[in-house]
């Protein structure tokens, strides 16, 4: 049995793709001759004959139509190996679309991302802004960056970081016991269930779906609230409280879909992030003291 390879394959494909030994020399950057001693070479080390030259050029037979198919399989395998090669050498460079909290896109992601870019001049980071589970399976993002208990299944990623979160209040108000509560999707979230525990029985002032809104919202003296550390911690308008109990924390993932979790360019800026994630484990978690 004869093993073949991709070269070989190539000139007979060019000539049934074109119909012609100097269309196919044109398109392989070769000359005539060397077509037709490499179309003849197949041939003749394989005993078939696999064009019908006529007047008008080279025709495929009937009975060698799938050759010609396999051969264009060939071609297309050749070129997804060709893409992952240069994929795996190439440098940082492109559009990458990753979708995050708000919490992170505020406060943690411009600056990861900012020096991100000093290595990598030729990426392009889309931020998407979202605190409702995006659809990566839809290609609305490629990686995302998510505080969660746990990964959906379709999702591949590691935790790189936890980030805790505590109860503030205004600065010049740091006595006021109203609370403000957490609505949207943020009731899924352990912090709603820990919110909840602490203000139970009472009535709540106001809500809303966005921690950095809540932030704003407790700056503004409405309230308390149970926010992020990292929202928090250094906000001047605010003070932390001492519950005297433990605060809650949730991992933090940087994942893709599990059908991109491979690609390398993708990888690479996986890595990175959480690379950079992981050198602000302590402030993502409010290591920060009580003020």
């Amino acid at each position: 049995m004869h093993r073949e390879n991709w070269d070989d394959l190539r000139f007979v494909l060019a000539v049934a793709e074109t119909g012609s030994v100097s269309a196919a020399a044109r398109a392989l950057g070769v000359n005539h001759a060397t077509v037709l001693r490499r179309v003849s070479a197949f041939e003749d080390r394989h005993g078939i004959r696999l064009f019908n030259r006529t007047a008008t050029g080279y025709e495929v037979p009937r009975d060698r139509a799938r050759l010609i198919e396999a051969a264009r399989e060939a071609e297309a395998a050749h070129l997804a190996v060709a893409r992952i090669v240069a994929g795996a050498r190439a440098p940082l460079a492109g559009a990458v679309r990753v979708t995050s909290t708000d919490t992170f896109c505020v406060a943690v992601l411009p600056a990861v991302l900012a020096r991100l870019r000093v290595e990598a001049p030729d990426l392009r980071i889309d931020l998407l802004c979202s605190n409702e589970h995006a659809d990566l399976a839809r290609i609305e993002a490629e990686i995302a960056v998510r505080p969660a208990p746990r990964l959906p299944d379709e999702l591949v990623g590691e935790a790189v970081a936890q980030l805790g979160f505590a109860p503030y209040a205004p600065a010049d108000r740091p006595e006021t016991t109203r609370w403000l509560g957490l609505s949207g999707s943020l009731t899924r979230s352990p912090a709603a269930d820990w919110m909840r525990a602490q203000a139970a029985g009472q009535a709540l002032a106001g809500a809303a779906d966005s921690f950095v809104v809540l932030r704003e919202m407790v700056a503004a003296g409405q309230g308390r609230a149970v926010i992020p550390c990292v929202l928090g911690d250094g906000d001047p308008r605010l003070v932390r409280l001492d519950t005297g109990g433990e605060r809650v924390s949730v991992p933090v993932w940087v994942a893709s879909h599990a059908d991109l979790a491979d690609a390398p360019r993708l990888s690479a800026v996986r890595r990175r992030l959480g690379a950079a994630l992981r050198a602000d484990a302590a402030r993502l978690a409010g290591g920060a003291g009580l003020r």
